[in-house]
């Protein structure tokens, strides 16, 4: 099969005058390099094709493939993941991962947990501040939470996410506002024990194949600077049998009630009570084989990356042969 892999290197924005903090999502050369190698050693042929406009040029050049291995996470805006998915939408070219309406809907926060919520999901009452103003009709319980509405790899998080009053809620409101050009999502405080569950399949077929506890120092927040400095920040363990068959069943459910496909993460906290809630969940998970979340949890339950890429391809596979 001819495979081409579309993703946002991080080095080519650089070199173009993108800041490091608007390329934080962004994928190095390591990580494209051992996907690549991943689907030569199942016997595919492979061309790397880049990020969406490099994608557009080579669709225009008349190049095609059998399938697309996607991790192309996008530039701009709340439908930035959706983009190289729709457009091979367009052209008929089947890829790996979830298509442009679920990528979008992942991405927004406050529309994910509405979505999941409505499914039974346990979720963190919230509310979606879209201007100052909206905070006056905002009645959550304090402590409560503080981040960007459509961001990934934490960004927007910091020490000051976790707000005790209201002159530090509006503070950070209006920095987020500013500083992101989109809406604040405010929830109430999870203050319990923090997860990630890893997902292969759709649908009925979906499997939690394991998950892992996530445990920082001085109880920092996940932010994007802990997550690249994890080794010095945070302690990361198999989850506890007696918080395992919780985690996986609220992580598969809210998977299914996503309808996202083939991979990817569900991220969960426990509430006061000991619940466990929904956070977010991300269909476009990092693929990098040591310092991803997906690929070091998968290590724990003796998923090697090898075997987590052919779980991969053959859920992908199955999926589009069967027409979905």
């Amino acid at each position: 099969m001819k495979i081409g892999l579309t993703f946002d290197l991080r080095s080519w924005y650089i070199d173009r005058g993108y800041s490091m903090d608007e390329t934080a999502e962004f994928d190095k050369q390591e990580t494209v390099d051992a996907l690549e190698n991943s689907l030569k050693l199942m016997g595919h042929e492979t061309e790397p094709v880049g990020n969406a406009f490099q994608l557009i040029e080579a669709l225009a050049d008349g190049k095609r493939w059998d399938m697309i291995f996607n991790i192309a996470e996008g530039l701009y805006g709340d439908g930035r993941e959706s983009v190289v998915p729709a457009i091979l939408d367009q052209y008929k070219i089947p890829y790996v991962f979830s298509g442009p309406v679920i990528m979008g809907l992942s991405l927004n926060k406050h529309i994910a947990k509405l979505v999941v919520a409505a499914a039974g999901v346990p979720v963190s009452p919230g509310c979606l501040i879209t201007k100052v103003d909206d905070l006056s009709a905002c009645h959550l319980e304090f402590p409560l939470f503080v981040k960007p509405v459509s961001e990934g790899t934490g960004k927007g998080i910091t020490e000051k996410s976790l707000v005790h009053s209201f002159e530090d809620l509006k503070k950070m409101v209006e920095w987020i506002l500013s500083e992101f050009h989109q809406p604040a999502l405010v929830e109430e405080y999870l203050p319990g024990r923090e997860f990630t569950v890893g997902i292969v399949g759709y649908g009925d077929e979906a499997i939690a194949i394991g998950g892992m506890e996530v445990i920082c120092a001085n109880n920092l927040p996940y932010s994007v600077e802990v997550k690249e400095n994890y080794l010095e920040y945070c302690k990361y363990s198999p989850l506890d049998a007696d918080i395992s068959n919780e985690c996986k069943s609220v992580a598969i459910s809210a998977w299914k009630a996503l309808d996202a496909v083939d991979a990817g993460r569900v991220d969960l906290k426990a509430d006061r009570n000991g619940r466990i809630c929904f956070i977010e969940a991300n269909p476009l998970a990092g693929l990098n084989p040591v310092h991803s979340d997906l690929p070091i949890l998968s290590r724990m339950y003796g998923i090697e990356y090898q075997t987590l890429m052919e779980m991969i391809m053959k859920a992908a596979i199955k999926r589009v042969n069967g027409g979905r």
